[in-house]
């Protein structure tokens, strides 16, 4: 082989270990993908009679088209937004991640808004529940509202967008949950607060006592960003209602879906404890930190509010 050649060679060997590179580092979570099972009619069971108890403070939730959960530890009112009033309860939750995920919260207000202009979409028997900001503090950090504000707020300044991940406390909410809690949680490579306790967070107390109240039958939530439906477990498998749940939402949206997220190890995850609690529950999570992906969060909302219709 002759001296041309061989800087060929060199030169191919070189793209392809930098393309091997880039792929490692930005590939989603190496997780199980259950997208070939076809999609099923999610069974509209009530939250089980036989779920773990709930221990909840004196708080009361009075509900009517608009709540008050609580209050945030820096202060701002966690809301909530009700449509319908069936006895079979869906719980939509946006914005857990507060700055970090800013877009999370802008597509549970596209969910509100379009429950606003087609009423019909809510079967008689559901109540659909939407909680936008579920992390006040990081949102008030970053986008300086709670409200509806335009994709342009969004954070572009990757450590602002972090340090709106967490609330007044520093802690992330997502690690503050009764399903394999620890004081010290993981997200990505860094460690994270879990809190002093699970549910030392009065956002993550203010959910505990809500559904403890109103025991909702399954939970969408959304985050951001792999691009995926994702199964809740806490240890005891995925269940076949949760199971249901994600390849009606996965199929109908054309996002994959994923029995696991395995790419590190979550501790007090939100979704989790709704699966130790026998809820169904999944995550939704959009590919990037900026876009709604509106149209296939719609259909993949409709077939779930579908298939829960008696």
């Amino acid at each position: 082989m002759n001296t041309k050649s061989l800087m060929v060679v060199a030169l191919a060997l070189l793209l392809l270990g930098t393309g091997a590179f880039y792929f490692l580092t930005q590939a989603p979570p190496a997780v199980v993908v259950i997208d070939d099972v076809p999609a099923t009619t999610t069974p509209n069971v009530p939250f089980p009679a036989n779920a773990p108890e709930i221990a909840t403070s004196t708080a009361t939730t009075t509900r009517n088209a608009e709540s008050v959960l609580g209050i945030s530890a820096g202060g701002t009112e966690i809301k909530a937004y009700h449509f319908g009033t069936g006895s079979t309860e869906l719980l939509f939750i946006g914005g857990i991640h507060g700055g970090y995920s800013a877009n999370t919260t802008l597509v549970a207000y596209e969910l509100m808004n379009h429950l606003k202009d087609n009423p019909e979409l809510v079967p008689k028997n559901v109540t659909v529940t939407v909680i936008p900001a579920f992390n006040a503090d990081g949102l008030m950090a970053t986008v300086k509202t709670t409200g509806v504000f335009n994709a342009s707020a969004l954070p572009k300044d990757q450590a602002a967008r972090v340090a709106g991940r967490f609330n007044k406390n520093t802690v992330d909410l997502n690690r503050n949950f009764d399903c394999e809690w620890e004081a010290e949680g993981t997200w990505q490579n860094r460690t994270v607060s879990g809190g002093g306790a699970a549910f030392s967070e009065p956002e993550a107390a203010a959910l505990r006592d809500y559904v403890a109240t109103y025991r909702p039958t399954a939970v969408v939530a959304w985050y951001s960003a792999a691009g995926g439906v994702f199964a809740s477990n806490c240890g005891q498998g995925v269940s076949s209602g949760t199971t249901a749940l994600m390849n009606t939402f996965a199929k109908a949206s054309g996002y994959p879906a994923y029995a696991s997220f395995d790419y590190y190890e979550i501790t007090g995850d939100m979704m989790n404890w709704f699966a130790k609690l026998e809820v169904p529950a999944v995550s939704v999570l959009l590919s990037t930190h900026e876009a709604t992906e509106w149209e296939k969060n719609r259909r993949g909302i409709e077939a779930v509010l579908a298939s829960y219709a008696e």
